[in-house]
């Protein structure tokens, strides 16, 4: 079973290799690559013909490759400082216009690489001064008093190869950037749909489970006792059973189907089944959709804490209304002292960031006497 399961494994693998290459190779820092890589080449095709023709191929080609290697480390750097390397573009300031007096015409398509490299310098600090010189790099040749040492047409295209270079880094780092923020926008949405699911699943289905534990427990002792409720008892399991499997539904759904009336009454009915005498007031009606939901889970969550952390005989359940304020207060007795004090609990936590994204808050407050209540404040919304 195991080698099957690798086996397995592995072709899944090797089906995503080749799909995980074609979306690295289709990365804007590749696409942004190979158009530099263009760019570079299209400059070192005439520069390395005019250089054959002078008789001059092999120093010229390695004065190329080193001004290609820094320039390519320059502009493709991420600046520790927002300038970067100035001293780089000193060094290939110096082997653009120096060399000039050796290779001649064949060399000034060279100019252009400067210009971009100005022009991306006058990115990084904003400095308007570099875009000019970027953009004169390449004409201010033309003052040559020796005309036959430059290229008058490769003088005046200079700027213009400066400027495409520059929009293809641009564009290919402000695309890295943008997918980037996607890629955070995506796993911020992901945290938060998980946030949602393990709230709901605890405040839904864990109180579920809660009052089934106690169903079975009760339903236990009434066999035992051959009481007649037993078959009540029963029926109302099956349908707890029943109201479970909804709400995991709802909860993997993102449904919502919260009723604060029904919720009353279950209460009452699972209070009262529990053998805790439960008495409810209730004086405001028509409440809001997001008030109620969170009424709702607050109610589920009082509830539980009842039945789970006190052994309590008596509880009530009060929901009022005063100047737009919504209160729902939950008073029991039998409170058993905490395991660790200070520990909300989850479910308490998962109520109070509900709250108070309403602009509500909890309070919760004991007496020595074993009386335990718990309120939650919503406001109104008109």
């Amino acid at each position: 079973m195991s080698r099957a399961r690798a086996r397995l494994t592995d072709l899944r693998a090797r089906r995503k290799g080749p799909r995980a290459r074609l979306k690295g190779l289709s990365s804007p820092y590749w696409v942004g690559g190979l158009g530099l890589a263009a760019g570079i080449a299209g400059l070192s095709v005439p520069i390395l013909s005019g250089l054959a023709r002078s008789g001059m191929a092999a120093e010229g080609a390695v004065t190329l490759l080193v001004l290609v290697a820094l320039h390519v480390k320059f502009i493709t750097e991420t600046p520790v400082r927002r300038a970067g390397a100035w001293w780089i573009v000193a060094v290939q300031a110096w082997l653009t216009y120096l060399p000039l007096t050796v290779f001649g015409a064949a060399w000034t398509p060279v100019c252009g690489l400067l210009a971009g490299a100005l022009l991306v310098m006058a990115g990084r600090i904003r400095s308007t001064v570099l875009v000019l010189l970027a953009l004169a790099c390449g004409p201010v040749v033309l003052a040559a008093p020796d005309r036959s040492m430059i290229d008058p047409l490769w003088a005046l295209a200079a700027p213009l190869a400066g400027l495409a270079e520059y929009a293809v880094i641009t564009l290919a780092r402000r695309a890295k950037r943008l997918g980037e923020a996607r890629t955070d926008v995506m796993r911020r949405a992901v945290a938060l749909e998980r946030r949602r699911f393990t709230r709901d699943l605890h405040d839904l289905v864990g109180h579920r489970l809660t009052v089934l534990v106690l169903k079975v427990q009760l339903l236990e002792r009434l066999v035992a006792e051959q009481d007649e409720k037993a078959r009540d008892e029963v029926s109302e399991t099956l349908e707890l059973l029943r109201s479970l499997s909804t709400d995991v539904r709802a909860v993997a759904h993102g449904l919502r189907s919260s009723s604060l009336a029904a919720e009353l009454g279950s209460a009452r009915s699972l209070l009262e089944s529990a053998r805790v005498r439960c008495q409810i007031r209730v004086s405001c009606r028509d409440l809001p959709g997001d008030v109620e939901e969170a009424l709702t889970h607050a109610l589920r969550e009082g509830v539980t804490n009842v039945l789970r952390h006190a052994e309590a005989r008596q509880c009530s359940v009060h929901l009022l209304e005063r100047d737009h304020m919504v209160r729902l207060t939950i008073r029991n007795d039998g409170v058993r002292p905490p395991r660790r004090p200070g520990d909300a609990g989850q479910g308490l936590l998962n109520l109070a960031e509900r709250v108070s994204g309403l602009g509500g808050w909890l309070e919760a407050t004991s007496s020595r006497t074993g009386q335990f209540t718990f309120s939650v404040y919503v406001p109104r919304k008109k």
